[in-house]
């Protein structure tokens, strides 16, 4: 294994970024000699964040199918023609032992390619619904590892092992900071802290649910708020602060210090992303999850219904969201219990070291 040659296929998001750079960089801590090369989509997060963490990237013009506008999808099976030879020509030159795709859309071509040409290949699929994508590379895949049970409804029973889905390493160290975290945010500890995370770009119902809410939030004398708006959306945030000058609130669009944020809060709400609600097993954070409903499969829906059947975290819909978020929130936030209720659940669902247990899935199948 020591000399082997890995490329790890995905992007798009933070939620497949982090996990792909965390396997990664388990890769590097075990067998220092081994060679990691990246495959991404041009024009998406991985072809900065990668190099950022200092891996090789090559980038595929890979995009996604327009549902709404069928005629660009003549584009868009153009560009997963040239993705396809591009990822043939990448594998030849790399020669890899194995080929992991951990999804995105550069996964689909190069775990493809990899496998027709005789590469074994892993998948790693983080949601509890599984993509057309994944489920067709299941059929030449060695392994899958997941992080939800039943996945056999996908997937081959005798590929699957659960792993749970890495998160950055600051995260998964991440001790009890509290009092810290709050002097950071410029934070009181005498009052209840919520946390709204909109995602890298923005959550536009969850941040139109916090700004028509404003009133009842302060009106909470108890409360306060630690608000990641996203790019697309805070410009407009800061126009409605204005008018809320002294509230006890800290926004921004973007969090540096997300084990700050964390340890910081008493109730998070946020997106049902995968990567996500790995983060709040691991940390047993209570969480009202909105899925977003704009992503393939409705695929958040089947994530945060996997925790709210098990009292693990609150979903509200993102059609009800600005009616009931803040309220809601307001709600569960004064209740001690039902947050130690959620905190224990959530905390039952976690799987630790994650990034470990595929690594070690990668390296059986090597050693094969």
């Amino acid at each position: 294994m020591k000399q082997c040659r890995i490329i790890i296929s995905g992007g798009g998001t933070g939620g497949h970024i982090f996990p792909a750079i965390s396997i990664a960089n388990t890769v590097r801590k075990r067998f220092p000699d081994a060679e990691i090369l990246f495959v991404g989509a041009e024009d998406r997060m991985e072809m900065e964040k990668v190099p950022a963490a200092g891996y090789q990237i090559v980038g595929l013009p890979v995009s996604g199918f327009d549902r709404a506008h069928l005629l660009n999808n003549i584009k868009v099976l153009n560009r997963l023609r040239k993705s396809l030879g591009l990822a043939k020509k990448t594998i030849r030159e790399f020669r890899p032992d194995i080929a992991v795709g951990v999804g995105g859309y550069a996964s689909g071509p190069t775990l493809w390619m990899a496998a027709s040409l005789g590469i074994p290949t892993l998948i790693q699929e983080q949601n509890s619904y599984a993509g057309v994508t994944n489920k067709l590379l299941a059929k030449k895949a060695s392994k899958i590892c997941v992080a939800y049970d039943g996945m056999e409804k996908f997937f081959p029973a005798d590929k699957i092992v659960i792993t749970g889905n890495p998160v950055r390493k600051d995260l998964e160290e991440a001790t009890e900071k509290k009092e810290e975290a709050l002097a950071f945010f410029g934070l009181s500890p005498e009052k209840k802290t919520i946390l709204v995370v909109g995602g890298s770009l923005g959550a536009r119902t969850i941040n139109r649910s916090i700004q028509g809410g404003l009133d009842k939030l302060f009106a909470d004398p108890d409360v306060q708020v630690i608000w990641q708006t996203g790019r697309y959306y805070h410009n407009e945030a800061v126009k409605h602060l204005k008018a809320y000058r002294g509230m006890p609130i800290w926004c921004s669009d973007f969090i540096t210090r997300m084990d700050y944020a964390y340890s910081a809060a008493d109730l998070i709400i946020s997106r049902a992303g995968a990567s996500s609600i790995s983060e709040l097993c691991l940390l047993k954070k209570p969480v009202i999850l909105v899925p977003s409903p704009n992503v393939a499969e409705d695929h958040q829906t089947k994530n945060a219904l996997a925790l709210a059947n098990k009292d693990a975290a609150i979903m509200v819909a993102d059609k009800d969201a600005e009616q009931q978020l803040v309220t809601k929130a307001l709600e569960i936030v004064h209740d001690d219990e039902r947050l130690a209720s959620l905190s224990r659940n959530i905390e039952r669902l976690a799987h630790h070291h994650s990034a470990d247990l595929i690594v070690d899935e990668i390296v059986k199948i090597i050693d094969k």
